[in-house]
């Protein structure tokens, strides 16, 4: 059974995956305008804008139109090697790209042997053809490594990231797979529509230590605030990334912990404070979801809204602003504190 027929030739007028198209705990797509907004009002300069929890970099990207420089950071290498694709200012071709998708848009599922991949999450997390599709896929990237620039590989890594997103067999994340018979669909591998940027400073650091480092405007803040740890939510797609093929361990195939977050822990109002207290900016502009009332344990905030808020008052004058917003029915609320330092 072959998956996948797309074939194409000129990048520009590719159907290509935008920046917000992969699914992503907590992403700020519907606020996105809203928080830009308020932060155009309420604040002056436009020459450095510190996003350090950046997650699918929605915000930095809209920020892009205000500010001259973007720092990035994130402390997922998945999320960093997109970063890479979608705003690294470096030269990359194109055609040599569309040649690689091309052929693996023409690849067979029966001719392609069992791997890493498919081993562990075939029939699990991924239909067990696509798993295959995916490892070998993988593999071939790691292989032409010497011929790819830096952008190249990040490209395609990506790229394969948001191929394969929609074809999981989860909910949007990798805690849990849905133990259902999983429906055959083709791949279709696309790329991503890369959104070049000059001014872009990409980090994969500890927040706290990373700001220890930087100067600028305005820091957007949104850390997680449970004790949901993103590197374990995306594990898959760490592991993708990385291709160290590690073991993996309980129902969930996860590897050994890495790159855990202090603000999923009881350590969070530390770091916080620690964090804003040192940023060296005009301005703090701090998003803040509610889901500390939830019923869920691991839903439930580490960090209160009035510890928030207290925090940010002891180191300057600090604006409240908020809105609801709807996912799926359930109505939540958003706000956003602007603190002059």
């Amino acid at each position: 059974m072959k998956y996948g027929n797309s074939l194409f030739n000129d990048y520009e007028n590719l159907d290509k995956f935008e920046l917000h198209s992969r699914r992503y705990i907590g992403n700020k797509a519907k606020l996105t305008d809203w928080i830009m907004e308020i932060i155009r009002q309420e604040t002056t300069g436009n020459e450095t804008f510190i996003d350090v929890f950046s997650g699918t970099s929605i915000v930095a990207k809209e920020a892009m139109k205000t500010y001259k420089n973007i720092v990035l950071n994130d402390i997922l290498i998945s999320n960093n090697i997109a970063y890479q694709a979608f705003y690294d200012n470096v030269n990359w071709n194109s055609k040599k790209i569309i040649d690689i998708v091309n052929g693996y848009n023409t690849l067979n599922s029966k001719d392609i042997k069992e791997n890493y991949f498919s081993k562990n999450f075939g029939g699990k997390f991924y239909e067990h053809d696509i798993a295959k599709l995916i490892g070998h896929i993988r593999q071939d990237i790691e292989s032409r490594k010497n011929e790819l620039n830096s952008k190249e590989y990040a490209i395609l890594l990506t790229s394969l990231i948001y191929t394969i997103d929609r074809l999981a067999n989860t909910v949007g994340h990798f805690d849990a797979y849905i133990k259902k018979p999983i429906t055959k669909r083709p791949l279709n591998f696309r790329l991503i529509k890369t959104e070049d940027f000059a001014g872009a400073k990409i980090y994969k650091e500890d927040a706290n230590k990373l700001v220890r480092k930087l100067k600028g405007d305005i820091a957007y803040i949104d850390p997680p605030y449970n004790s949901r740890q993103y590197s374990r939510f995306y594990h898959i797609y760490e592991n993708l990334v990385q291709w160290q093929k590690p073991e993996l361990f309980g129902v969930a195939l996860k590897p050994e912990p890495e790159n855990m977050s202090e603000y999923c822990t009881s350590r969070a109002k530390h770091a916080f404070k620690d964090l804003v207290e040192n940023l060296d900016v005009k301005y703090l502009a701090v998003s803040y979801n509610n889901t500390y009332k939830s019923k869920s344990k691991s839903s439930a905030n580490k960090i209160k809204y009035e510890e928030i808020l207290e925090i940010l008052n002891n180191v300057g004058e600090t604006k409240v602003f908020e809105t609801f917003y709807d996912v799926k029915g359930k109505i939540y609320q958003e706000r956003l504190l602007i603190t002059r330092k």
